[in-house]
Parts: structure tokens; C-alpha cells; sequence
């Protein structure tokens, strides 16, 4: 049942207690639709677990859909499939973007997973012997709430964009689709991990002078495409090295994570090499504006007619009302379960775990560990 609330019932707790039993039960809330939240509505739906999986988006799989044309991914097949379902096609195709994304719809569907759509949650708090997670005029209390985080993301964009010229068009990645949103001449891209580079290839292909702005964020030292690598070296990177050598249990996980959850991980399609050959030109970090075009370090004012700001997402979790969060912002936990709040978990971070958490060949192992730990939970409370 749909409950209407009003600014007076937003004091924690409140709302539920006016709602009394007509607010919406289930054994755990899952917040998100992307390949994360379907993974543990997948482990949690087939032990009997009563879930709901919430989502504000239109049709599952619409994140994938949005992103630039041209996107494939960067693994085979063979390793894009989720628990209990193989990625469909032949095993050693790059999908596109739109293939993921029917494939999660076709996921959802085969498992009859309980999707709601169209349910964009804006708090979760404590509330009765749980938690409260309200969404518009609607209110849902569970034992246990999974963010899934494939939603909730701004683009994360410097405050000195708004001081360029308004001649210069500019735009995030997460708007871009094509090189026809762009106008003619020169194009800055600002950041210089794997989707900076993607979409400088695609430019540079296209006729446009690209400018590759930031820090070297390496690559991976072979070809992925190659039969050697589909058959053998992308096995040993994706399985071996991000999945169990690149984890928060060993030392060398621990050691490059802050800088992967900080700036991301080293080129995996694109090279260097790739980028001179194209004439795309690397230059230092964009670190401001003068007189309304952008100013690199070192180097002074670059004239562009063009911007685009490659610089990832933050992602917005102001909405979750619990004091889980460290000075950086992020949130506290150990493997995806929250400190200090037993019955929060997130899956679907960047190194939640291990390199691979935010991988989908990765995320199944994360979503399996927080389905147990709910699972086993929902057993002690009732025994």
C-alpha cells in the first residue's frame, strides 16, 4: 500500500509509526537494478528470502543503455554472465553495451526477480526494528537493505567548468554518445583512465585534434582482442590477478587500493601507442580557467572549442541516514557489510573487496558473501 507522508512525519521513526503495519514489509530491500542488485536478489530469491528490488529507472539494463554508442566491453563473453546464467552468443565476443543491458532484463525475467521500476528511494533510516527506506509518498521497512550501487551517481565535474567560455561546448561523459554532439575543432578530454581514452580514440577517428588531459594511469600489457589473450592472459588478469591476487586480504591488494577507489584502474583496450598513432596529444592535469578557456599545469591556457570531462562519478549517499561514513566520505565496512549497522550492506563499489568487485565477472562473489551473511542473520533473529 502506497503511504502519503507529509514534511510533519520525516523525524526518524516517525513516518512508521504513523504508518503503523500499512507500511510495506519485506525481509530485505535491495536498492539498485544493475548487474550488483539482480546478483543478490538472485542468491537471496532462490533460498526464499522475501526481497523487493527497487529501482528509479524505466526498464533494467537503461544504465548500460545510456553510456556512448560505441561502448563495448572489456571482457569476453565468457566472463560477463552473472550466478546461474551464461552471458548468451559466442564465448569470446567483446558484448556492446545494449547486449548487456537486454541481458539483464533477460536475467531478471528467467529468475522472476521481484524489480520494482520507476521507485527512485531518496532515505533510508532506523525505523521500528529496522530500517525505513522511503521512496516519494511510498514507505518499505526491512531487517536488512542492500545498495546496490548502480544508480545514485553524479557526474563528477570541477567547479572551474562553469567559468568556461560558453562558445566551448563541453559535456560529461555520461552525456556523450557520439562525436556528432560535438562541434568542430579542437577537443580537451579531461581524464585519462580507460573511458577518457576510448572516447579520445573515437575522437581522434572521427577528424577532431584531441587533447588528453591527465595523469598516466598505465595498461595492461597486451592485446585483450588477440586469441592468446581471450584464451589465456585475459583468464590470468580478470580471474587470477583482480579477482584473488588484487584483494583486501593481501598485501598488495591493500596496497594499490586507495588508488584504484581514488582514480580508477590502468587502460585495458587502448594503449599508448594506440593514442600517438591516432595524433591524440597527452598533455598535463587541467587545473583551471583564465579568461574562460581551460589552463593546464604547467602550461598555461589551451584553446578548445570543445570539452570533455572524463572525470568519473561521486557517488551520492547523503540519502542514507546512519553515521556509517569516514572522513573521506565513503562508506565504512568490511566486505560490503557496514560498521555498526548490522542489517546495512553496499555491493557494487569500486575494490569492495577485490579489484574485480565493481567488475561483472567480480560481482557475484561479492553479492553471494552479503546473501549469506542476510541469510544467516535472518536464521540467529529467528531461532
Amino acid at each position: 500500500m502506497d503511504i502519503p507522508i507529509s514534511p510533519d512525519t520525516v523525524t526518524l521513526g516517525g513516518a512508521l509509526a504513523r504508518a503503523g503495519a500499512n507500511a510495506r514489509r519485506f525481509d530485505v530491500v535491495v536498492i539498485g537494478v544493475g548487474q550488483a542488485g539482480l546478483s543478490v536478489g538472485h542468491y537471496l530469491a532462490s533460498r526464499g528470502v522475501d526481497l523487493i528490488i527497487l529501482d528509479g529507472a524505466s526498464r533494467i539494463g537503461d544504465s548500460w543503455r545510456a553510456r556512448w554508442d560505441s561502448l563495448r566491453l572489456f571482457s569476453p563473453a565468457h566472463f560477463d554472465g552473472l550466478p546461474g546464467m551464461a552471458f548468451p552468443g559466442g564465448k569470446e565476443h567483446f558484448p556492446s553495451k545494449d547486449q548487456m543491458a537486454d541481458y539483464l532484463e533477460a536475467y531478471a525475467e528467467r529468475f522472476r526477480l521481484p524489480v520494482q521500476l520507476g521507485t527512485k528511494v531518496d532515505r533510508i533510516y532506523k525505523g521500528g526494528d529496522g530500517y525505513v527506506v522511503r521512496a516519494g509518498p511510498t514507505l518499505y521497512q526491512a531487517a536488512h537493505v542492500v545498495i546496490a550501487m548502480s544508480g545514485y551517481r553524479e557526474p563528477k565535474i570541477p567547479a572551474f567548468a562553469r567559468q568556461l567560455s560558453p562558445d566551448i561546448t563541453q559535456l560529461h561523459s555520461s552525456d556523450y554518445r557520439n562525436p556528432s554532439q560535438l562541434r568542430s575543432g579542437n577537443v580537451l578530454i579531461v581524464g585519462a583512465g580507460n573511458s577518457g581514452s576510448e572516447i579520445a580514440m573515437e575522437l581522434a577517428k572521427a577528424g577532431h585534434h584531441v587533447i588528453l588531459s591527465g595523469r598516466n594511469t598505465g595498461h595492461v600489457p597486451f592485446r585483450i582482442e588477440t586469441a592468446l589473450a581471450r584464451h589465456v592472459l585475459v583468464r590470468i588478469l580478470f580471474r587470477l590477478v583482480f579477482h584473488r591476487v588484487l584483494t583486501v586480504r593481501t598485501r598488495l591488494g591493500r596496497k594499490v587500493r586507495p588508488r584504484i577507489v581514488a582514480g580508477g584502474g590502468p587502460l585495458i583496450r587502448v594503449k599508448p601507442v594506440d593514442l600517438h598513432r591516432v595524433g591524440v596529444e597527452r598533455v598535463a592535469r587541467t587545473i583551471g580557467v583564465v579568461d574562460g578557456m581551460p589552463v593546464l599545469e604547467g602550461m598555461g591556457r589551451l584553446q578548445v572549442d570543445n570539452v570533455v570531462w572524463c572525470t568519473g562519478f561521486r557517488h551520492d549517499l547523503s540519502w542514507i541516514e546512519r553515521p556509517i561514513f569516514g572522513d573521506d566520505g565513503r562508506p565504512m565496512h568490511y566486505r560490503g557489510v557496514a560498521e555498526g549497522e548490522p542489517g546495512l550492506y553496499f555491493v557494487g563499489l569500486p575494490f569492495l573487496y577485490a579489484m574485480s568487485s565493481a567488475m561483472i565477472h567480480g560481482v557475484g562473489r561479492d553479492a553471494r558473501y552479503i546473501a549469506d551473511m542476510i541469510v544467516a542473520r535472518l536464521k540467529s533473529r529467528s531461532a
